[in-house]
């Protein structure tokens, strides 16, 4: 398994995708002028100025729910991968994707708000709806749609389950080994895998507003948490911060590991965790209730800043600045180290490198306090997942009906995240790889071609700043005049207000 895994992986996630990615972010930097920089401060407004409706949930809700997907174990356990397998350098990597990632999440976000549509009565949409309506090939919105329901329902929740155990096990011990049909497992493990699973159940049966209300409050508040517990971290070994910084600038263009192992693990790693250009961000961009799709684009941006330059950078001056990490000299099974500073056994795909980067400074406390950290960002990831999935079933639906295929996928994700919770952690995220790296490039070559047939984000984009700069107290969006076609939701809406004028 893990060979064919690997070997997967190599073809998608070769220079190919990390390039391709990259080269996105800077087209779309440019082709928006930089608006991860210039409406900086309108993004920070945003996030407190949207309210719910019967249909659609809050600015903040819709990033509380993007969040919890994009904060994740790839803030943990993928930072401290990128570090082990990519050297410190591969931080830098991280930075430069999130910064340029954020025009592309723009980008992407807001074609999610533009082609959303009302369906049973609330808002869905993502890239499988605006590849039908933008790009006007439904084949190619289908075959995303498969892929997403397979990466978001059955791949991807083993990456997050699988840290959750991890964790739980490194935290209380392994306690007893039982023999069961899937092979040995720790009496820990299996107790937190049917706890996680009972949890996840009743959440997921209660729909996306049940969601969005858990995600509202527990992410904001653990990553609130986790970045003051690692200030204090950074704190109590300032003295070594500049040298730590000096060490990740140097080693992203001198890199230990490798130049290419540098910049592959740390865009990989980067794209994993803050989700720009994979496409599952427009899936909860969509269901806001936004006055214009511009203001949800620049929400789902500076979201990627939350997500790898304040949570994913306080896991890396952790680990690096505790020297809690070390350097393969390969992924493969044969051990082989540039750096060692622990134990063979700490396994650079498990949370082992952030547990034992805490525990250095604050002994007693580390372990414990990031399986729970670990626990709640995971678990809010799959919650997410769950509902990227169950919106492109909602879209294939609408041409073909299976009965019971949400209550399917409910199923079908609980054993997904039983399964992944007690396999290894290699195998589990080497499948999530594959998930995230075929979506990625379903995703970012959709966006650019939409952007060379219509330009509907870049028109968005100058209808509202244009909006913003009279200064007008309500936004409005009238697809048609900006000549965008097949934004059917928002010319009901023109329409419907024009009848209510009347």
């Amino acid at each position: 398994m893990q060979e064919l895994v690997n070997n997967l992986n190599s073809y998608i996630w070769s220079d190919s995708l990390i390039y391709f990615a990259l080269g996105a972010g800077l087209f779309f930097s440019f082709k928006t002028k930089f608006v991860q920089i210039r409406l900086f401060r309108e993004m920070v407004r945003l996030l407190v100025s949207g309210k719910s409706s019967k249909k659609g949930i809050s600015t903040f809700q819709a990033l509380s729910v993007s969040l919890s997907g994009r904060v994740g174990t790839g803030n943990i356990a993928g930072v401290a991968a990128a570090i082990g397998f990519g050297g410190p350098g591969a931080v830098f990597w991280m930075w430069i994707v999130a910064f340029l990632g954020a025009s592309t999440a723009y980008v992407e976000s807001t074609l999610g708000q533009i082609y959303k549509e009302d369906s049973d009565g609330q808002y869905r949409g993502g890239p499988a709806y605006y590849i039908e309506k933008a790009m006007g090939q439904k084949w190619y919105a289908w075959i995303f749609a498969f892929a997403t329901i397979i990466a978001t329902g059955v791949l991807l929740p083993g990456v997050q389950a699988n840290s959750i155990g991890n964790a739980v096990e490194l935290a209380l011990g392994g306690g007893e080994i039982i023999q069961t049909v899937v092979g040995p497992l720790s009496t820990t493990k299996l107790s937190t895998s049917i706890g996680v699973v009972i949890l996840l159940g009743f959440i997921i049966f209660g729909g996306v507003k049940r969601i969005a209300k858990f995600t509202q409050v527990v992410v904001p508040f653990m990553a609130f948490a986790y970045i003051i517990t690692a200030l204090a971290v950074i704190g109590l070994n300032i003295s070594r911060l500049p040298e730590i910084i000096n060490l990740i600038l140097t080693d992203a263009f001198t890199p230990m590991a490798g130049i290419g192992a540098a910049v592959g693990w740390g865009v990989k790693r980067g794209i994993y965790s803050n989700e720009a250009g994979q496409g599952t961000g427009p899936h909860a961009a969509a269901a806001a209730e936004v006055e214009h799709p511009a203001q949800q684009g620049l929400v789902q941006a500076f979201s990627v800043y939350i997500d790898t330059l304040f949570v994913c950078s306080a896991t890396a001056f952790m680990i690096l600045i505790t020297g809690a990490y070390n350097v393969h000299e390969n992924e493969g099974a044969t051990p082989g180290f540039i750096i060692q500073n622990l134990s063979m056994s700490a396994d650079a795909n498990s949370p082992a490198f952030t547990q034992y980067a805490l525990e250095t400074t604050l002994p007693g406390m580390g372990a414990p306090f990031i399986a729970i950290a670990l626990f709640f960002f995971a678990f809010t990831t799959i919650l997410a997942y769950y509902y990227i999935a169950e919106t492109n079933i909602a879209f294939i639906r609408r041409s073909f009906k299976m009965p019971g295929d949400m209550f399917l996928l409910k199923i079908v994700m609980l054993g997904a995240v039983f399964y992944g919770s007690i396999k290894t952690a290699s195998v589990a995220w080497g499948l999530g790889d594959i998930g995230v790296g075929v979506m990625a490039w379903l995703n970012i070559l959709s966006i650019l071609i939409i952007f060379f047939m219509a330009k509907p984000a870049i028109k968005a984009l100058k209808d509202y700043e244009y909006q913003k700069s009279k200064n007008i107290k309500k936004y409005s969006f009238d697809p048609v005049s900006l000549d965008i076609k097949n934004a059917h939701f928002w010319e009901d809406r023109i329409k419907n207000n024009q009848k209510d004028i009347m």
